[in-house]
């Protein structure tokens, strides 16, 4: 059964090609119903990931060919539901990771990739915490295991993952030394971190001497020369998670080169007889198993906005943006300057 606010039509922003940020296109769209087991969600918020920045030039891992409307994560209300699919739902506030496609006033979506959204809960606080919490909070608990009483490196703590990051190893009693720029030590200071400026030349140097000895975990999104760095902060049984290729994303070339050097160097390091680990985390790793990815991702999700609820998470809003202006909001995302994500928002209604 249907509700009675079935969109028929849906503005969407389009990523025509590689295009500057002002290059983004607007449209409207017939959204088609639901079919067996779908939903048409309204979209209250959606975001900038650092993945849409990278598909703006072409360098996303497995993205679509253009042109294809981005929006990694939403947060919305169920306003039509599909044969099959509880009409409860409706009228309800739902999380869900889309990969692409966020980035419109509607969209059709499975009813199985819905995760709830606390009740009382700004929909875009809950946004910085979608793919964003997802990310670290599986990164932190799934891929390093890191104990109570352990210290850390987060790289680029003040960036959407890395100020959720940060939060959560603090909440779980584990030392963290997040790099920053300057202008965002303080903040990052207040999320509970240790900040080093990461534009310091003798940066992997100042991290050695807070940690002595080595740390449990370096989580590191950047890729490139510096992930050997990283490698050689671990001490042993300590665990490097690369998640990432940020310092070649103004390269030409294959998008999947880096990802594949990457990849190449951490498993030659995990044959080193150090005690240490190094892994390539995923986001969309055992995605071919989808009820269990599903069950997995939403057990993780449900966590974050549960913390979130209840005020153990600050949500850090970089920026709000309605839907119209997109490409503003993806320039402030690559601008590099931002503590936390940057936030697009359904339009005002006249």
């Amino acid at each position: 059964m249907a509700s009675s606010t079935v969109t028929t039509q849906a503005t969407q922003v389009v990523l025509p090609g590689k295009v500057d940020s002002s290059g983004l296109q607007v449209r409207t769209s017939e959204l088609p119903a639901p079919g067996a087991g779908q939903v048409v969600l309204r979209m209250d918020a959606t975001g900038v990931s650092f993945a849409e920045q990278q598909m703006r030039r072409g360098k996303y891992y497995d993205q679509p060919p253009f042109p294809f409307v981005p929006g990694y994560d939403v947060v919305g209300t169920v306003t039509a539901v599909g044969p099959g699919v509880d009409g409860a739902l409706a009228g309800r506030r739902f999380a869900a990771v889309t990969k692409i496609g966020g980035w419109a006033s509607s969209l059709v979506l499975e009813a199985a990739d819905l995760v709830p959204v606390p009740d009382g809960v700004d929909p875009a606080a809950a946004e910085t915490v979608v793919v964003n919490g997802i990310t670290a909070w599986q990164m932190l608990h799934r891929a390093a295991k890191v104990p109570e009483g352990g210290t850390i490196v987060v790289l680029g703590a003040n960036g959407g993952v890395g100020s959720t990051l940060v939060q959560l190893a603090r909440h779980a009693g584990i030392r963290v030394i997040g790099t920053a720029s300057l202008q965002h030590h303080d903040s990052v200071r207040e999320l509970g971190a240790i900040p080093v400026n990461y534009r310091d030349p003798d940066m992997y140097q100042r991290i050695r001497e807070i940690a002595p000895e080595g740390v449990h975990a370096v989580f590191d999104h950047v890729g490139g020369a510096g992930l050997a760095e990283s490698w050689r902060l671990l001490r042993r049984g300590g665990t490097l998670v690369s998640y990432g290729t940020a310092a070649t994303k103004n390269e030409d070339g294959n998008s999947r080169l880096p990802v594949l050097k990457s990849f190449g160097r951490l498993l030659v390091w995990n044959l080193l007889p150090n005690g240490k680990s190094a892994t390539f985390y995923n986001f969309w790793a055992g995605k071919r198993r989808l009820a269990d990815f599903r069950a997995r991702l939403a057990e993780d999700l449900t966590q974050v906005l549960r913390l979130l609820a209840e005020g153990v998470l600050t949500a850090q809003i970089a920026g709000r943006f309605p839907l119209s202006e997109a490409g503003a909001a993806l320039a402030l995302a690559e601008s590099r300057t931002v503590l936390g994500k940057v936030v697009i928002v359904a339009q005002p209604h006249p």
